[in-house]
């Protein structure tokens, strides 16, 4: 009797914590086969450097990236046989955080001599197989959902302000909805009415892990931007008056600059419809202003790109491109402006009192 009861009384076997490190355990060993599988491939592709053993260091070794870089500026790098593109489609497909990681590193570039050479009408399966891949992986992390915000209608009160007179009902509402990315709808190949939407949705990615992108793959992407934005921005007199400031007279001098005569040499020059331009500002927007603008360099560069973009919305006549630019380069002359450098956070030591 009492044998059976002790029997009863004890507590369970942890069978239940036991299963679960082995899950956790066995997810780990996958991701790291995945990882060394991944490498090793890569090495049979970048032979004139040594490969890190660790994925987590190859994100941020120079000497690799560079590699990659040089074979991805080949004129024959973007063909559907291309070893390097099918290691970044087979990479980004696995599926690991990781891996997809740096696969994203090397979008800005690949988005740059895929759009680039679009007018050239050579192959680039090999590109579009890649960029179908981050497409097709944000389409389902989505579900086709377009990511919306809400915008506050200053028509109703809030804690903050009341509203004045009496708010009528109408169907103005809707027009609160603010759609930051549209609908996405699945694609298998790129034609051309798709291929703007389906680069931005890969920047898109790229944006939503930008915090975690080496600066090079940063610069990478302004350089890019400069070349889509063609030459229209480029004189003799563009070291004088390309940021928009304050004043209403700097404004017309860029629009009398910006409409006057230039020389057009337009290589890599592309369309930039809002689908594709939208994406690109808030990768710029990151770079220009992001970590409070510590890396000069970066800054500077993002700063060029946004001028250049900014002269071309002027050249097309594009109203929405121009107020979005310019508000860019707007901003960050306030944030560089020495008045504005005040932590109003901090008390002064007039307002400390004495005892």
């Amino acid at each position: 009797m009492s044998d059976s009861s002790s029997s009863h009384d004890s507590p369970p076997s942890p069978a239940i914590t036991g299963d679960s490190e082995t899950t956790v355990t066995n997810n780990e060993s996958e991701s790291n086969t995945k990882c060394q599988t991944a490498i090793q491939s890569l090495s049979t592709i970048v032979t004139n450097t040594n490969i890190p053993s660790t994925i987590t260091i190859l994100l941020d070794d120079e000497a690799v990236s560079t590699a990659i870089s040089s074979l991805l500026l080949r004129p024959d790098s973007g063909a559907g046989d291309n070893n390097l593109c099918r290691w970044l489609y087979d990479t980004f497909q696995s599926a690991e955080p990781s891996l997809q990681l740096l696969v994203l590193r090397f979008v800005p570039l690949i988005a740059g001599l895929y759009l680039s050479r679009v007018p050239l009408r050579q192959p680039q399966a090999g590109f579009e197989a890649v960029l179908l891949a981050l497409y097709a992986h944000e389409t389902t992390s989505r579900a086709g959902q377009a990511i919306t915000v809400n915008i506050p209608d200053l028509s109703y009160p809030s804690i903050y302000h009341e509203s004045k007179g009496l708010t009528r009902n109408n169907n103005s509402t809707c027009l609160n909805i603010a759609v930051i990315s549209s609908t996405l709808d699945p694609h298998g190949t790129v034609r051309s009415t798709r291929r703007a939407r389906i680069v931005g949705v890969a920047l898109e990615l790229y944006y939503s892990k930008i915090s975690k992108m080496p600066r090079e793959s940063k610069l990478n992407f302004c350089e890019s931007c400069e070349k889509w934005a063609g030459q229209n921005g480029e004189t003799e007199q563009s070291s004088r008056a390309v940021i928009p400031t304050l004043s209403d007279d700097s404004w017309r001098e860029e629009e009398n600059v910006a409409i006057g005569g230039r020389s057009e040499r337009d290589s890599g020059r592309i369309p930039l419809p809002w689908e594709l331009l939208q994406p690109i500002l808030r990768i710029l927007g990151h770079c220009l202003l992001g970590l409070k603008m510590e890396d000069r360099e970066l800054s500077e560069a993002a700063n060029k790109a946004c001028q250049r973009l900014y002269l071309r919305s002027l050249h097309d006549i594009n109203p929405k491109a121009i107020l979005a630019t310019g508000s860019l380069l707007r901003l960050r002359e306030m944030a560089l402006d020495p008045k504005n450098q005040i932590d109003h956070t901090e008390l002064s030591n007039d307002t400390v009192l004495s005892v």
